[in-house]
């Protein structure tokens, strides 16, 4: 399903001293750090798996995402998905997955919910038969009903959520990404949204790449992590050899603990 052997990316970021003179000189002799965003990064994930991808802020989390759902173009390394170098055959390739940024919407702002999944099934031409069975499938275990005609600046935080990640499985994807999907909900929309996924994955096998900083949604979604930092993989394996590991310590202690050990 997912294989990345060696990827690497690499950013230019620009350098600028305090002050005015050195706003100035900026303007005509910039100076610029290289950032080692991915390093050498591989790993592999199966079909039907839900797999947790964390680790700290700048680790590298997000900028594998992008490599994997063909946003950025890696400076090394191969990653094949289903068969698909993202970025060469990005067209074919998006009509097989679904992204979900915690932080982003895909949907319209101004716009009823139901207007902006009726133009992403023109984007990614479904068929109707099979968009109508996905939007009833989709609005019955996400609790959509309530507020599919109303604008997406209208609703809560957790109402945007349910909605961003039916979005992203109106045309029957067989991967999803999720990047931070529950960040900022209360905790009845937090539940709303793992029993959901586990609930997908039973019935489709929809294989599911899980980022986040909630140890509670690793708990209730995984039984595989990943765990990424400076831009390397540093551990992978079950999330209940962490549990394990952890005693009576909180399981955040414990992977911090094994972020200092390998990250050093």
């Amino acid at each position: 399903m997912i294989e990345l052997k060696g990827v690497g990316k690499t950013f230019k970021v620009a350098r600028r001293g305090k002050g005015t003179l050195a706003a100035l000189q900026s303007l005509f002799h910039r100076q610029y750090d290289l950032v080692r965003a991915l390093d050498s990064v591989s790993f592999r994930v199966d079909e039907g798996e839900i797999v947790g991808y964390i680790g700290p802020n700048g680790a590298g989390k997000s900028t594998s995402i992008k490599v994997m759902s063909g946003i950025l173009v890696p400076d090394e390394g191969d990653c094949e998905i289903m068969g698909f170098a993202p970025w060469k055959q990005r067209r074919e390739y998006v009509r097989q997955i679904g992204v979900v940024f915690g932080q982003r919407t895909q949907l319209w702002w101004d716009v009823p919910i139901i207007d902006s999944f009726e133009l992403l099934r023109d984007i990614y031409s479904v068929p109707q038969p099979e968009y109508a069975r996905n939007l009833e499938l989709l609005t019955q275990t996400m609790d959509l009903s309530a507020f599919l005609r109303t604008p997406l600046r209208q609703l809560s935080l957790g109402q945007r959520m349910r909605a961003e990640i039916a979005a992203s499985l109106l045309h029957s994807p067989k991967l999803l990404f999720l990047d931070e999907p529950t960040i900022g909900l209360d905790a009845p929309s937090k539940l709303a949204v793992r029993q959901f996924i586990r609930q997908i994955n039973a019935e489709t096998k929809l294989t599911v790449l899980l980022t986040t900083h909630d140890m509670n949604d690793i708990d209730a979604l995984t039984d595989r992590i990943l765990l990424i930092g400076k831009g390397k993989i540093l551990y992978d394996g079950a999330f209940s050899q962490i549990k394990q590991r952890s005693g009576q310590s909180a399981v955040e202690e414990v992977i911090a603990e094994l972020y200092r050990e390998y990250a050093l």
